[in-house]
């Protein structure tokens, strides 16, 4: 059911100036860096392990256990991902644009409980407003004495630098994002054997955490580790963002506690997405980005739980949940969503770069018409090579998810729907009028 639990790092959207320090400031800002600063690092991140912080960027890693991975060094770096690139996911991007200081209170004390005297935001290039708010932020803590030498008259120091990306969503996978800041091509690493944490950024130990996972720290070093795991359940703790967006009366951003609110209330309740759009029917809806396989109206009374949703078949991911009504064309939705990975691939991976190709071709020619009805078995064989088995998670055949992803959609299409693919070739095209044919 839908609860009321207050917000964590939405509360202060309300406010027109929520973007400034003046008012992080008079709303609690740099609370939760005082506090760290008095702590040991250690018992910073001993706090963030009893929050149970699943990673808010799409694999849903722990974050105090991805902190604990690092390898002993001299130099350690931290690095913040803001790459949000993948359609209908836009949370980040609002926190970037509405409350960076969150972004940046958190980045510092993570800083401080990694032992790493150097930071880096790296950030989609097309967020122009953000980027410009988030670059003032950080200003401004310096000028506050947030950052810099000797952080509000501690002994702890942090340089740090916001890095606008060029707009690959290929960059949004950390080792890819590595290499963009290390100024070469996007290209995701090999791992195993070696992760950022062992190495990352110029060959040092490195962590990456998600833009959404950086500002629940402060709100978990002011209030505790404990009172964070408190919410939620299992290992789904706190509150999380959800994008919801498709055929909803009221897309938007919604922040909701995890677990015990479900993508029922999500869609349906009054307070969120309002019910389908004109009171139609649920078709299908997308839990967790364009890269997850679809749920269907069986699946509504789910709770936003990362293991729930994870033995369904699907997952949260980036947090992005798209709705498709009755009317929406499933040949046209899955097309564009593996067009879009197609574009986007990186080349390194024949799977990926190849099939994605393919996948494409294929799914246009049924869309425009001229497919046949081999085609369908013709398009699961080539998601098969892609991600043998085609079950969910996917199995690897590519350096990074990015290629075993792509089968998602035009599984979850013809397994539920073939009937439509079928019609598609026997009516050369989508059968619906044109004036009705819905599509994300």
């Amino acid at each position: 059911m839908l609860t009321d639990r207050a917000p964590i790092v939405s509360a202060r959207l309300g406010h027109e100036d929520s973007h400034t320090l003046e008012r992080y400031l008079a709303t609690g800002g740099y609370e939760g860096l005082r506090k760290a600063l008095s702590m040991t690092p250690e018992q910073v991140h001993e706090e963030v392990n009893a929050a149970s912080l699943l990673g808010r960027g799409g694999a849903g890693f722990p974050a105090g256990r991805k902190w604990s991975m690092l390898r002993k060094a001299s130099t350690t770096y931290l690095v913040v991902n803001g790459d949000e690139s993948e359609p209908a996911t836009f949370k980040d991007h609002l926190l970037i644009e509405r409350d960076p200081h969150q972004i940046v209170e958190g980045t510092i004390i993570t800083a401080y409980a990694i032992g790493a005297a150097q930071a880096f935001i790296f950030c989609r290039g097309e967020f122009a407003l953000g980027l410009e708010r988030l670059t003032q932020a950080v200003n401004d803590a310096y000028a506050h004495g947030a950052l810099g030498p000797s952080i509000l008259g501690s002994d702890f120091s942090l340089d740090l630098v916001v890095h606008p990306g060029a707009g690959a969503y290929i960059c949004g996978e950390e080792t890819a994002l590595l290499e963009s800041l290390e100024g070469k091509r996007g290209f995701p690493r090999i791992k195993p054997p070696y992760f950022p944490a062992a190495i990352g950024l110029y060959g040092e130990p490195t962590v990456v955490n998600n833009v959404e996972t950086m500002s629940n720290i402060p709100w978990i070093v002011r209030n505790g580790g404990a009172a964070f795991a408190a919410l939620g359940q299992g290992s789904s703790t706190g509150t999380r963002l959800f994008a919801l967006s498709g055929h909803v009366e009221r897309p938007g951003w919604y922040e909701t506690e995890m677990s015990k609110t479900t993508f029922r209330d999500l869609i349906y309740d009054p307070k969120l997405g309002g019910g389908v759009r004109r009171g139609r029917a649920l078709k299908a809806f997308i839990p967790g980005g364009v890269s997850a396989p679809w749920f269907f109206p069986e699946h509504l009374d789910m709770g936003l739980d990362q293991d729930a949703v994870g033995k369904a078949g699907s997952m949260l991911g980036s947090g992005s949940v798209v709705v498709m009504d009755e009317t929406t064309c499933a040949v046209r939705a899955a097309w564009r969503i593996s067009r879009f990975f197609h574009r986007e691939s990186c080349g390194q991976c024949t799977p990926c770069r190849e099939g994605a190709g393919w996948i494409d071709k294929i799914l246009r020619r049924i869309e425009d018409g001229l497919g046949r009805e081999e085609d369908l078995d013709l398009l699961l064989d080539a998601c098969d090579n892609i991600a043998p088995g085609l079950t969910w998670p996917p199995r690897q055949t590519t350096i990074c998810v990015l290629g075993p992803s792509i089968p998602s959609s035009i599984v979850s299409g013809i397994h539920q729907f073939r009937d439509e693919f079928l019609l598609h070739v026997k009516e050369g095209g989508c059968p619906m009028p044109p004036d009705e044919v819905r599509h994300v």
